[in-house]
């Protein structure tokens, strides 16, 4: 395994982390030995995560209480002048399930804002200090939904596009300054988000949330992008090279019309 605390850093920001997938993978950073800095809306959630990663791990945790859609304020409570942060793992994402006809401007502007606008810039943020340092890690999360039209998720979908292309291009850019970055494009993930939403029994490839934030950790510095789970990559295959786009989406919208 490789030791983030030499590769990447002392200290991680997870933001999204109050449970699902965020509390997974502040969970695997701290098992790597990395302090975290967590952020999230929900202060109660994220104070018994850290009580438990600081008594497992014997790490540091700061957590965050704050709206991801706010990066103006995300950007002013991050200690960045007295801390080395190596490296960053958004997961934080807003996902309104209506079709599109029936999602407000408000909602449409949140999407916009959690998913592309403090992802991008806290990514710059970041990036340019790791590269004065030489090192760092960033890991957007995206989702399988983001490689092609996805009825009822259209702009969510959208949203996770933009991060893949994001990552791709960042990972040719920085890996010449020492800075690693990847898109994980997940599958479903058993998180409480998709349980609530899911009417039927789980999707195929669907996979726990420790397994995701793992797979994709070890990806980090191996390419631009992962698909966790076998299953997801041959799917992220059939849909993406195989089969005709017309085709692809309307698979996509019988995998989505029974979300609520």
């Amino acid at each position: 395994m490789t030791n983030y605390k030499v590769k990447y850093g002392p200290w991680a920001i997870v933001a999204g982390a109050s449970e699902g997938l965020g509390a997974a993978f502040a969970e695997e950073l701290a098992k790597r030995g990395l302090n975290l800095i967590l952020i999230a809306r929900g202060r109660e959630k994220l104070e018994l995560l850290a009580n438990k990663l600081k008594n497992k791990y014997s790490v540091i945790v700061d957590c965050y209480s704050a709206d991801l859609s706010d990066y103006q304020n995300i950007k002013s409570i991050i200690p960045i002048e007295n801390l080395e942060i190596g490296l960053l793992v958004y997961n934080a994402a807003y996902a309104p399930i209506s079709y599109f006809k029936d999602i407000s401007e408000d909602d449409l502007d949140k999407i916009v804002n959690v998913n592309i606008k403090t992802p991008l810039l806290l990514t710059k943020l970041l990036s340019d200090r790791m590269m004065h340092r030489g090192r760092g890690g960033i890991i957007l999360m995206s989702s399988l939904a983001g490689t092609q039209g996805s009825p009822k998720i259209s702009t969510y979908a959208a949203s996770k596009a933009f991060n893949i292309i994001l990552a791709e291009g960042l990972w040719s850019e920085l890996k010449q300054k020492g800075i690693d970055v990847l898109a994980s494009a997940a599958g479903a993930i058993r998180t409480p988000g998709y349980e609530n939403a899911q009417s039927e029994k789980d999707a195929p490839g669907t996979l726990d949330a420790n397994k995701v934030a793992k797979d994709t950790l070890n990806a980090l510095g191996k390419g631009p992008i992962t698909v966790p789970g076998l299953t997801n990559k041959m799917v992220r295959f059939l849909m993406g090279r195989i089969l005709p786009r017309k085709l692809a989406i309307k698979i996509m919208h019988n995998n989505t019309k029974n979300l609520s």
